[in-house]
This record gives C-alpha cells, structure tokens and sequence, in this order.
C-alpha cells in the first residue's frame, strides 16, 4: 500500500524533488500556491502535492477516507512517481474556481451567426478558466451557399474557423501565462474539404488552431481503389473528386505544414467503451480524447522513469500506483467546479478518467533497450497491459464500493470491442461488479509537466541529448542526464545502441511503438511521428495507411524543417511525390515581447547633455529592449534619442539564430566611435556623441566586469547550474521553431503539439 507523511521542509531548504534549475522555475512559474501579488507561497513540490492531495480527496464520503487517501495520493505524487495534470497541479486547493479539466469538446455549432457566436462563446468560457477545446465544424455550410434571409453567400467553415483560432491565440490570456488551445476538425466528405487541407500553407492562417480531418473508414476504402468520392452537405452533392486526390491533398499539406493530423473516426466510434450511448464527433486539441458534446478530459500520468531501479523495472509498484491513480481520477470528478452544466452532466455520467504515462524513452534507456526495437515492444506491452489491467480491476471495485457510471448498462458495456479484448477475469468482474468509470486510459502529452518532473514527454522518444544553454557569457552545451551519467562511466567507450533520438528512428518505428501502446489503451494517443527533411510526400501517405492497417485511431506528422518551408513546385524529374521546398516568411514574425521586463536607468553625461538610457532584459539576462531620453520633450534631439532607442529594440526582436552576445557586440561595434562637433571626458572614458554613449552602457550591459570582453561563445560540456539570477535557455542544435512565449528558438514539435525547451512553454 502506498502511504506516506509529507516532510517538513525550512524555507530556504531545496526540495530533493528538484534536479534542475528548470524543473523549480517551472514550478514557481506554473504550479506554485501564489498570493494576491503573484508571489509563490509554496516554494517545494512537497506542498503542492500536500495541497492537491488535501483538496481531491475532500470528496471522499468519510473522515476516515479521507484522512486515508489523502495519504496515499501524496504518496503517489511523491518523487513525481504519478504527477497529475496540469489544471489540477495549479488549481485543486487553491480556493479559487478553476476547471481541473485540461480539455473539453463542444458540440458543432448552429448553422447560422448567431449559433456560431454561440458556440464561440463556449470555448472563449472554456479557455478563460484553463481549459482547451475541440470543435467539428461540419455543421456548417460550405462557402459560398446561398443565405436567403440576407440574400448573401456563406463564407464558410474555414473563414468560421479564424474566429477560434484568434480567440485561442490573441484574446484568451490563460492566468496571464499562456494561450489557449484549439482543435478544428472537418468531416472528410464537406465540400470545403479541400480548402480545410491546405489551409495552413499559408501564412498566418488558422496560426493558433491544431486541424484534423475526421477520415472515415469509407474513404480508406475509396483512396485503395481510387473510387469517385463525393462531397456533401445537407445531403446535397456539390463536387466529386477522386478519393485518392483528397489523400494526396492531406499528404501533401502535412508534408509541407506537418498539419492537418488525421483522426480515424469510424473506428474511433466502433472501438469506444461508450458505443452505445454517445457518438464521438470531435477529439480535444491533442487528439488523444475522442469525446462527444460537452466531453471532458481527466488527465494524469504514470512517470515510468521512477519505476526503474539499477536496471530493472517495479511492475508491481506501477500496478499499484495505476490503482491509487485512478481512485484519484475518479475523486476529481467529484472535486472540479463546472461552469458549464452540460460539462457536469457528460462528466457525471460516463466518468472518464485518462490515465497516461510519461517518460517512456528514459526508462527504456535506463533498462538499456532501444526505443522502437523488438525488444522494447516487448517490455512496452508488458508496461500498457499492466497498467490497463490494474486500472479497469480499480475501476471495479470503486464501483463495488460507490456504484457504477450512470449509463453503465452491463450487457451492450460486455460487447465492446475493447471490453472483448481484456482478460477473462477482468470481463467477470465487471460483469460481477460494474465498474466505476467508461473510459480509463489514455496518452495525453505531458509538456510542461514532464518538464516539471525532469524526464522525457509522454511516450515520445527523447528529443535530443545535447541541448545549448544560452545566457550572458554566451553559449554552453549541456547533456540528457542520462547520457551524461553514461559518458562519465564509460568516457573512452562508443555510445550504446540504446541512445537512440527522435531524429535516429525511422517514422515507422514511431508508428509501430503508437499502434503497440493503443492496443492496450481505450481511447487515444497523443504523438508526433517525426520524420527527416528529405521524407516524401508519398512516404507521409505511406506513413498514414501503415498507422491505419496497424489500428492506430490517429496519427500526426510532423517534417524536420517543415515549418520553414512551403510548398512551391513539383520536381519534374520525379512522380510528383516529392515536393520542393522554398523558403517561407515562417522567421518573419518579430519575437514576442515577455509581459515582464526588468531593468536599470545610467545616467549618462554625453556632449549633447545627459542622458538616461535605459535597459530592459529578460531573466535570463538578455537585453530585449532599449530606451534613451535626452533634451525636452518634443524637440529634435529626443526624437533622435527615441529612434536609436526603437531601432536597437527592434534588431533585438527580429529572429536570428545569432548568439545573443554576438548581436549586442554587432549593435556595439556600429554605435561606438561615432563622433560629432564636440566630444566629452577624456581616454577610455571619452563620449564623443549619443549613439557613442549607448554603446558604452551597452557594453557595461555585456560585461558586468568591466574588462571590455563582450561575451564570446563558450562550450561547457559539464551540466553546471547557473547563477540563480539567471535563466537557463536549451536550443536543440536540431531546427526548432520560435517560441511564442519566450522568443527562444527551442519549441519542438512532440505530442501533437509545441513544447518549448527553454521556458517550459506549452501549447497543450
């Protein structure tokens, strides 16, 4: 039995919990208990877990149970063994009503203004309180339909679809921290279909929205034998094209954009615990939970990585925690506000739990087995059949003990086609029994909270192993833990099989670990198959039929460089397959400025009279934006003055992969030594204009010592922490996109979505 105290802790004392810099400043950013200042009042993981692990089991129906479990769901969360989903972690305790729900999905809106307003309406109350969503915007007419009430045309479902992406990206501020997160999702037989696909090779474009196509099980059929397909709405067919076109669109689109994701939905409804009472219409914004109208996501997950002790895993300690795990699930239910009452009726009534898992790829490495390899397979199954079997046993004896789900009905629950798959045993019991919960399992990304427990996200393979730390003194390459512990044992040995990265698997072998996971998993599966820059568009279709022959409910892809490139022309010499990339606008946007900036004002004597130039940086300690006031306001030479100060901001804005260093030194060699009509002071202290005097503070800014030396790159390859006052940066040497948080080239594509390796950003 898990059961356990939490510690005292001093103030001052840092948790064990914590091995990283980045791992407490996620915590203080993200998790932490915080006063009405935003100060942390919590400053150890010990205190949330105490915190969330108080408030969930509140529920529970007596003094005594819920003195008990809230011991044990401590327990559980201690060392990050089962870490709970984000909204939990940051609202369960805090007395303030906050969803604890990660996702919900709306229902498809009313076919007019005012039902589409509506529905917007839905999910800017949703992502205001914490929460993502999915939409299918199928429901609308395709562009260009006649309105007769207004005696206009229809702009459309994709024209609809702006509003949830600018609502999700520039209107909904999430506490202040992040954006929202949106899933769009489009029938494969609308006739706006092929407008839907390629929506997202142009720039700018649905830019905040994830988007899916539903891809029924009739046009998997039609795309093998090339048969005319036929696009309808309203049951009117307004185009026929040919099934295989639309594929090579959705092939060519992911290629060029690494969206849209494809959702099999058919077997998505087919496979469903809940086939008999609800239709699966929509998935949440990763895609790992099919939900109907006004269905919810539950998340928390199983950290594998804790689970494994010199070279063996505790499968008897992660069956146990997949039992506590899910008691807490089930208990969330029961503690999360509802500011929807249609969320608290689909909720109550199926009781869907998704338990996941999280560093897979660590604990596979520290087992010393290759990601993707037959072995690993071996023991993935073994890891998912464990974990399946032990919740759905929970699952039944908390029904035994506080009864079954509401639409429980025993014999169409036993008909299932997942339900056909368990166990002898586990059937029996939850023909004996019941079971307290529809839906049990599934893979969410873990973003941010996996960064918060140090190890790699959700089932992905891990990213990389050498990471770029950037901060004032330039550049300094660190290590995966891991790899680090390895290469300190065996310092003149070649690096084992076992090492293996995203980048070193083939896109199959991601495909075949997904399909391996989802046969023992009741809903979904969120994942990035990643592939190399030089992939085809007909291996993407390839790639996409394998993850469909192999059971998978969906599949997302992501290119290395796609998001750098368009698409522009067909090589002649080939099938038209492989499409040739031109460079985009995709590094054109300016890098966000962070909502905090701190900083310092020099007064500065300089020939023209003093000024007060002022520097704002970030934590990390990089100049972000400069202000210079000299003169009275209004007169030509505060204009001057301002302009320097807009132009040096703006250069600092503009994406580069330019060490920051480097940047501040190009700035400074253009501004110093300029010289005008009259200079001031004498030797290295002389001023011979503004911009000479912007460059001296600029330089004091770079070199804290003072002995001139700007800040060259320097590589480190020890793993060392930094100065508290400073923020460590990891940029994969890999291509990585701009964070929209931090403006740091470290976002990486994993899970189905953005997750930033730098900051802790994450678009899930």
């Amino acid at each position: 039995m898990i059961t356990s105290r939490p510690p005292a802790l001093s103030t001052n004392e840092r948790s064990s919990a914590f091995r990283t810099p980045l791992q407490e400043r996620i915590f203080l950013d993200r998790y932490a208990l915080k006063d009405e200042r935003g100060v942390p009042i919590e400053r150890h993981p010990e205190e949330m877990w105490q915190r969330v692990a108080t408030a969930i089991a509140a529920v529970e129906p007596t003094e005594e149970k819920r003195r008990e479990w809230s011991q044990r769901f401590f327990a559980a969360m201690q060392d990050f063994r089962f870490v709970p989903a984000g909204r939990i972690l940051a609202g369960a305790g805090t007395g303030h009503t906050v969803t604890y729900y990660n996702c919900f999905c709306i229902p498809s809106p009313e076919d007019s203004r005012a039902g589409i307003l509506d529905n917007l309406k839905l999910a800017v109350e949703i992502m205001a309180r914490g929460g993502g969503f999915g939409v299918n915007l199928s429901s609308l007419r395709p562009r260009g339909s006649h309105i007769a009430s207004v005696n206009g045309t229809s702009s459309g479902p994709c024209a609809w679809a702006e509003l949830y992406s600018v609502a999700t990206g520039d209107v909904i501020q999430q506490g202040g921290s992040r954006r929202g997160a949106a899933m769009i999702m489009l029938d494969d037989n609308h006739p706006d279909i092929e407008e839907f696909v390629t929506a997202k090779r142009h720039p700018g474009v649905l830019e905040h929205a994830n988007l899916s196509v539903c891809v029924s099980d009739r046009l998997m059929g039609a795309v093998t034998t090339d048969a005319p397909w036929d696009l309808v709405w309203d049951g009117k067919v307004h185009k026929t094209i040919r099934a295989r076109s639309l594929w090579n669109l959705i092939g060519e689109s992911a290629w060029a954009s690494a969206e849209p994701g494809v959702v099999f939905i058919d077997r998505y409804n087919k496979l469903s615990n809940t086939w008999y009472y609800e239709t699966i219409r929509c998935v949440n914004p990763c895609g790992e939970e099919g939900l109907p109208p006004f269905g919810v996501c539950n998340l928390g997950a199983l950290n594998l990585a804790a689970f494994v002790e010199d070279g063996t895993l505790d499968y008897a300690a992660l069956a146990d925690h997949a039992r506590v795990a899910i008691r807490f699930l089930d208990d969330v239910i029961d503690a999360s506000p509802y500011f929807l009452e249609e969320n608290r009726q689909a909720q109550l009534g199926t009781r869907r739990t998704g338990l996941g898992t999280m560093g897979l790829a660590d604990a596979l490495l520290m087992l010393g087995v290759r990601y993707g390899s037959d072995a690993s397979l071996e023991i993935i199954e073994r890891i998912y059949r464990t974990i399946r079997d032990a919740a759905y046993a929970a699952s039944c004896d908390l029904a035994e003990e506080k009864c079954a789900f509401p639409h429980f009905d025993r014999e169409k629950y036993l008909q299932g086609e997942f339900i056909a798959q368990l166990p002898v045993d586990l059937r029996a019991k939850i023909e004996d029994q019941g079971i307290r919960n529809a839906v049990l399992l599934c893979q969410a990304p873990t973003g941010t909270t996996s960064l918060l427990a140090g190890v790699s996200s959700g089932i992905e393979p891990i990213f990389d192993f050498a990471l770029v730390r950037r901060d004032r003194m330039g550049e300094h390459l660190i290590y995966h833990p891991l790899y680090q512990r390895w290469q300190a044992a065996h310092p003149h040995d070649p690096l084992p099989d076992s090492f293996v990265k995203a980048a070193d698997l083939a896109p199959e072998e991601h495909v075949i670990v997904q399909a391996t996971i989802q046969r023992y998993t009741d809903a979904s599966i969120s994942k990035t198959v990643n592939a190399p820059s030089h992939h085809t568009v007909h291996d993407v279709e390839t790639l996409y039929h394998l993850a469909y022959d192999l059971g998978c409910k969906g599949v997302t892809y992501y290119r290395d460089g796609s998001r750098d490139a368009v698409l522009s022309h067909l090589d002649a010499k080939t099938d038209g397959s492989h499409l040739v990339a031109a460079t985009s606008d995709a590094r054109s946007q300016l890098r966000p400025r962070p909502r905090v900036l701190r900083g310092a004002t020099h007064r500065v004597p300089t020939p023209v009279g003093t000024a007060f130039i002022t520097l704002n940086h970030d934590d990390a300690g990089r100049l972000r934006e400069i202000f210079v006031t000299v003169g009275r306001a209004g007169s030509d030479l505060a204009a001057d003055a301002e302009a320097i100060g807009r132009l040096i901001s703006l250069v600092l804005r503009i994406p580069t992969d330019v060490p920051h260093p480097d940047l501040l030194e190009a700035i400074i060699d253009q501004l110093a030594g300029i010289g005008g009509s009259n200079s001031l002071g004498f030797g290295a202290e002389r001023v011979r204009s503004l911009a000479d005097a912007v460059a001296k503070v600029l330089t004091s800014h770079t070199d804290p010592i003072g002995n001139g030396d700007v800040g060259a790159p320097h590589l480190d390859g020890a793993a060392d922490r930094p100065a508290d006052n400073h923020r460590t940066v990891l940029v994969s040497p890999r291509t990585s996109d701009l964070c929209p948080q931090c403006g740091e080239a470290a976002c990486v594509w994993e899970e189905g979505c953005r997750k930033c390796y730098a900051c802790g950003f994450s678009s899930c």
